[in-house]
């Protein structure tokens, strides 16, 4: 992996800003798409514009976008793109909404940014090591379960039977909080939080995540233990320690 390329994913991120930021809190219109979902001139504006940028740099990669689709390319590299994580906050003005970027070889990532364009924050997970802000992070450890932080960012999101399992985890936990969106995996990438547990994610959701989250030192997974790739099953725990998620692991497949 060259310098160039996590030169180039982290500009990205400045593209997605520029773009975003005259929206945030103007009365943008939102359109509800096919799955309910909402999306806004900013969301689409932002990735057309990364897009751009993507081609005219590397025509043969491939791009998976939430917003205009996939382009398919040589078949080992893939940008996958989400330029609004957390659309809802972004229509409530609710700063922590953020873009993700991430850069995959043969269907796994390799690099993540994690952008909170309002907030100025930005994660770059890559092998050599996740920076906040340009400075090296790290998860905190030392934490047992019953001191552990828990995120998601709906309860709402899960099926009944993921909600029981969820609860398992919840119960076990010191301290459970909601509705952050991807800023809860920055929240654990720089030491703040232990645990992050979700379901229902689609590769643009999560692929810059693992990453970040394994850069600083975190783990990241399915809940059956498996790796967060492409072809996975939406499900998804993130933990700072082995032990953690071994444990999580443990009570969501009681």
């Amino acid at each position: 992996m060259t310098t160039e390329i996590l030169e180039f994913a982290a500009s990205l991120a400045d593209t997605s800003r520029a773009v975003i930021e005259p929206y945030f809190r103007r009365n943008v219109g939102v359109i509800d798409k096919a799955d309910d979902s909402p999306v806004t001139i900013a969301d689409r504006s932002a990735e057309a514009a990364m897009r751009e940028r993507i081609e005219q740099a590397f025509e043969e990669h491939g791009i998976f976008g939430e917003e205009h689709g996939v382009k398919e390319g040589d078949g080992v590299h893939m940008w996958v793109l989400d330029p609004i994580d957390g659309t809802r906050s972004f229509i409530c003005g609710a700063p922590w909404f953020g873009t993700l970027i991430a850069y995959l070889e043969k269907g796994v990532p390799q690099i993540g940014v994690l952008d909170v364009p309002m907030m100025k924050e930005r994660w770059v997970g890559s092998p050599n090591g996740t920076t906040y802000n340009g400075s090296y992070c790290q998860v905190r450890t030392g934490v047992d379960l019953d001191q552990a932080s828990l995120f998601t960012t709906d309860i709402d999101l899960f099926t009944a039977d993921q909600e029981a399992s969820f609860r398992r985890v919840k119960d076990k936990v010191k301290c459970t909080r909601y509705g952050t969106d991807c800023y809860a995996y920055a929240l654990l990438a720089s030491g703040h939080i232990d645990l992050v547990i979700e379901a229902g994610l689609q590769p643009y959701d999560a692929m810059a995540l693992v990453p970040v989250i394994q850069g600083a030192g975190g783990i990241v997974t399915g809940w059956d233990g498996e790796e967060v790739t492409l072809n996975w099953d939406g499900r998804i725990v993130a933990a700072a320690t082995p032990q953690l998620h071994r444990q999580a692991l443990e009570l969501l497949k009681s």
